[in-house]
């Protein structure tokens, strides 16, 4: 069997990185003996979380365009031409046989060199929106994985295929983990567990509220596993252990965290949404009003109008949420109906159904 050198990018946000680690998680168990290679953007989470995967990355000099005029936007096109050269010369010394991107800043300059060299590319579109890094490559790419109907309209139909979002392997079997994992975060295993996560940075709005209503929860007799984020942790962190709250800046352990929830409050970016309908718990969207073309709220209406979640705008969580949240939490019925409706929704063998086209790539090349 030859030995496969993969190159892999994806970064900026949660969302892009998980992808990319699991499905070079997935390779490297079909190919024990392949080299694999992370590029991402210096300064920036994959950084810190690919070493923790135990992969080797390499940062570019690049981020992404502000929307705003803004004089950040002056040093846009020195960066971009110093990533393109960067990621010329990683490419000439790594030799790749495949290049894979699952969005974010530094898979551009990356996929872009590789496919002018003539290397296989493919790239993982998580959203049913796709950003503009993604758009650009899709000219060139050999194969494009979606996770929703309708992409069309942005890339060559002739290049896409519908395989879902990567997830983390380990939430596949996590029905089995629940009292190992109410154990592990020492809860009261007989009361409701609410988890709350708002993105691998943390969302401002869904902090707030969850900061409003403690005296709520702590009514309803629920204890909360509450995720605030890197950039909220030291403003939150003083609700640690108060009023059964756990706070914490980041989980490590989200197959044990989903599996403690009963029920699970979340923004709706396209990785969060493929986890929750592989996890089937019942959930309430809080979709982020802040990203292009309103994709979170696309992607939470998505899964609501098959009545397997609810979601509160932003602008309706003071009028709403309390009651929303008490129905659901009185109701086992209702939570029963969520489970079993978001569970269909569940694309599982994404992960492995992306890799299938990655092979191919590689033994056409051969």
């Amino acid at each position: 069997m030859k030995n496969y050198k993969i190159i892999l990018s994806g970064g900026g946000t949660g969302g892009h990185i998980y992808p990319a680690i699991a499905i070079a998680m997935e390779l490297k168990s079909r190919f024990p003996e392949a080299e694999f290679l992370f590029v991402g953007a210096k300064g920036r989470m994959e950084m810190e979380k690919v070493p923790q995967a135990g992969f080797e990355i390499k940062g570019l000099w690049i981020s992404g365009i502000q929307r705003q005029l803004t004089l950040k936007n002056l040093s846009f096109p020195v960066k971009v031409i110093s990533s393109l050269m960067a990621a010329r010369k990683i490419i000439k010394a790594f030799k790749p046989d495949v290049a894979i991107g699952t969005g974010g800043f530094a898979s551009g300059p990356l996929l872009h060199v590789a496919a002018s060299q003539n290397i296989p590319t493919l790239i993982q579109e998580q959203n049913s929106y796709p950003g503009i890094t993604n758009k650009l490559l899709s000219k060139k790419a050999n194969k494009i994985c979606v996770a929703y109907n309708g992409l069309e309209r942005f890339f060559p139909a002739d290049k896409i295929v519908k395989t879902g979002n990567p997830v983390r392997q380990g939430l596949l079997q996590i029905d089995s983990k629940t009292i190992k994992a109410k154990d592990f975060f020492k809860l009261n295993h007989g009361k409701h567990t609410l988890l709350v996560i708002g993105g691998s940075l943390g969302s401002r709005r869904i902090n707030q509220l969850i900061e409003k209503e403690l005296d709520f929860f702590d009514m309803q007799n629920v204890q909360i596993i509450w995720q605030c984020g890197k950039l909220y942790y030291q403003q939150y962190k003083i609700y640690n252990h108060t009023k059964n709250v756990q706070v914490y800046e980041f989980l490590n352990t989200m197959d044990l965290a989903y599996a403690a929830a009963d029920i699970i409050i979340s923004r709706a970016g396209a990785s969060s949404v493929s986890e929750l309908c592989i996890v089937g718990k019942p959930v309430i969207f809080i979709p982020s009003p802040n990203v292009a073309e309103d994709h979170q709220t696309k992607n939470a209406q998505a899964i609501v109008d098959k009545n397997a979640a609810l979601m509160i705008k932003e602008e309706d969580l003071d009028a709403d949420f309390e009651n929303k949240f008490a129905q659901v939490l009185a109701s086992g019925e209702k939570q029963a109906l969520l489970k079993e409706n978001i569970k269909k929704l569940a694309l599982v063998n994404a992960t492995k159904d992306i890799a299938d086209e990655v092979e191919k790539l590689l033994k056409d090349k051969e």
